[in-house]
């Protein structure tokens, strides 16, 4: 551009220079025309002759005079020619006008105008040379200007349009997921540090996944691990509350519990609580830990407690079978030395061990409680007997006394007498031998306490014509076994006696927990009433149902009615509420709303 303009620059002047120089072959001409005029006019010549000297002094020739040496000689030759040559000879035809002058006139006139004919094509010559010269330069220019912008869209295609693309192509790789890909660096330009900060935070997000991978695969693994755990935990408690201890395969336990861990070498030995040898061992396939365990001392496993024990290269650890100081048993794990066993193991195996343990316990406390019952049971039965039976059969005894006695005197009057007592006493000792029978086949056989006792009231429908109204409202109380027995026996007695008894026609038998948390249990008829004696109070068996009652921690009280009839009440509160009592639990009453 500042070639172009330095160019155009020079080449401004030059049709100027072209118009005044071609202005000096008709000033030249006119010069000749008032020379030879034959009535000049002075003041015409003087003008033109002014003009004319004006015109080689413009300013436009003189950048040619210093810089063109061939305009600036033919601009000199041509106005020397003037001076010299040609204004002498206008001078001397104005004076003397012969044909010899004009002649030599015309002559000057050609070689004057040759010289600025020459000058005026130099200069021409010139103005077009910078006019190609100026053409070159624009071609040079658009050539140039083509390379410049190939160069600058080759350096844009490499080191803007690559770049932008590999930046692109990497942003849609990594919104994929995708973070192995990395930018080569080729520049360290902006693009270039934002292709290594790219680069950076490709990795940066690649470590950070494959660490959340490992996370999570940990995490899994962890949760897979809790959860076989927790499945293992749940069948072997399932397992143990399905089944008396008796009754368990300890062997898939221990199996189950192996595979659970990923250890195959278990041995579970169980023991009484006085004994120092296993009654079952469950032994590894190993014969080596067989031996192993030949040569180990009973008492020292024992005493061993979560102690790990490295001998020969195995890690032995020792897990009891403990419950309120009551020990069962153990759990003998070996493992590799290199490789022992991982807290959650250890704890898995310990929760196995104490399941057991708790198992095992259940065990002996619900043999315990029952050995317990059977023997309350037996005192019950025992003293049912005593009431009945033995009373019955000592009265029999005496009236054989007095037969005897009568027989003896030969008294037939008493002897008949006698007789029907004795008729009498056995068909009551019969009678009360099958109430007691009746009695003691009551059970419930894994049913509930109301089917139970619609079945005793459904036979008791069955041997009389009494109406037998029966209201249970305790189908949400917890009550024991123990609890169950003592209130279907009470229930039988009562409602039995009332049957003999009472002589009347309804009989009415309610069982509820009143506000108190209580069980209260009240059986009304509407006989006759209690007799007035004592003795025959208590010949109806109100002792054992006393002594029943108070097994339940209540008090059973008789009463007669004032409409008629006898009321049998009677108040305890169960072992459940007991319990939470004691555990400082209040209960709420939803037992009393689900009632």
């Amino acid at each position: 551009m500042l070639i172009s303009y330095w160019l155009s620059e020079r080449a401004e002047n030059d049709s100027l220079a072209i118009n005044i120089a071609g202005s000096l072959r008709m000033q030249s001409y006119r010069m000749g025309l008032l020379a030879i005029d034959e009535t000049p006019d002075g003041a015409q010549w003087i003008s033109a002759q002014q003009k004319i000297d004006e015109t080689w002094s413009n300013p436009v020739f003189i950048p040619f005079l210093h810089k063109k040496p061939e305009i600036s000689e033919l601009y000199t030759r041509a106005a020397d020619n003037w001076r010299d040559q040609l204004l002498p000879a206008f001078n001397m035809v104005k004076q003397n006008q012969n044909a010899l002058t004009i002649q030599n006139l015309h002559v000057l006139l050609d070689e004057h105008i040759q010289l600025l004919d020459a000058l005026v094509q130099t200069i021409q010559q010139d103005a077009e040379q910078k006019v190609r010269g100026f053409r070159l330069v624009q071609i040079i220019a658009l050539f140039a200007t083509l390379l410049v912008s190939a160069v600058v869209m080759y350096s844009l295609r490499v080191k803007v349009e690559q770049p932008l693309n590999q930046l692109t192509a990497m942003a849609k790789r990594i919104s994929q997921g995708d973070f192995s890909h990395q930018i080569p660096i080729v520049s360290n330009d902006e693009l270039g540090v934002l292709a290594s900060t790219f680069n950076l935070m490709s990795r940066s997000i690649a470590n950070s996944y494959d660490h959340l991978e490992q996370q999570v695969d940990e995490k899994t693994k962890a949760l897979q691990q809790s959860n076989s755990a927790l499945q293992f935990l749940y069948e072997t408690a399932k397992f143990i509350i399905e089944h008396n201890p008796q009754g368990i395969n300890y062997d898939e336990i221990i199996s189950r519990l192996g595979k659970t861990i990923g250890v195959s070498n278990l041995e579970l030995c169980l023991m009484t609580t006085e004994g120092n040898s296993p009654y079952l061992q469950i032994k590894p396939a190993s014969e080596i830990n067989a031996e192993l365990c030949k040569k180990q001392n009973c008492s020292k496993c024992l005493s061993s407690r979560g102690v790990v024990e490295k001998t020969d290269g195995t890690a032995i650890y020792r897990f009891q079978l403990t419950r309120n100081d009551r020990h069962y048993g153990l759990i003998v794990c070996r493992v590799d030395e290199q490789k022992l066993l991982s807290p959650w193991q250890e704890q898995l195996i310990q929760s196995a061990t104490d399941q057991l343990a708790i198992g095992m316990s259940l065990k002996t406390d619900e043999d315990q409680s029952r050995r317990l019952a059977v023997l309350q049971e037996r005192n019950a039965i025992a003293r049912e007997l005593h009431d009945s039976l033995a009373q019955a059969l000592s009265y029999l005894k005496i009236q054989v006394t007095r037969l005897n006695k009568a027989i003896d005197r030969e008294d037939k009057i008493t002897m008949e007498d006698v007789a029907g007592e004795l008729r009498e006493g056995l068909s009551n000792a019969y009678r009360q031998l099958r109430e007691l029978l009746t009695t003691f086949r009551l059970k419930i056989d894994g049913s509930s306490l109301k089917v139970a006792l619609e079945s005793s009231i459904e036979q008791l429908r069955a041997q009389n014509s009494m109406n037998i109204h029966f209201d249970f409202a305790l189908n949400n109380i917890p009550l024991t076994p123990n609890e169950e027995i003592h209130l279907l026996q009470i229930i039988r007695e009562a409602s039995q006696n009332s049957i003999n008894h009472s002589g009347g026609k309804n009989l009415d038998i309610h069982l509820w927990q009143n506000a108190d948390q209580a069980i209260s249990l009240t059986i009304a008829d509407d006989g006759s009433g209690l007799p007035g004696s004592p003795e025959k109070i208590n010949h109806y068996g109100l002792a054992i149902m006393k002594e029943r009652a108070k097994h339940l921690g209540g008090e059973l009280m008789l009463s007669n009615q004032p409409s008629g009839g006898v009321l049998v009440s009677f108040e305890f509160i169960p072992e459940f509420i007991k319990i939470r009592q004691k555990s400082g639990i209040i209960t709420s009453d939803i037992f009393n709303d689900l009632a």
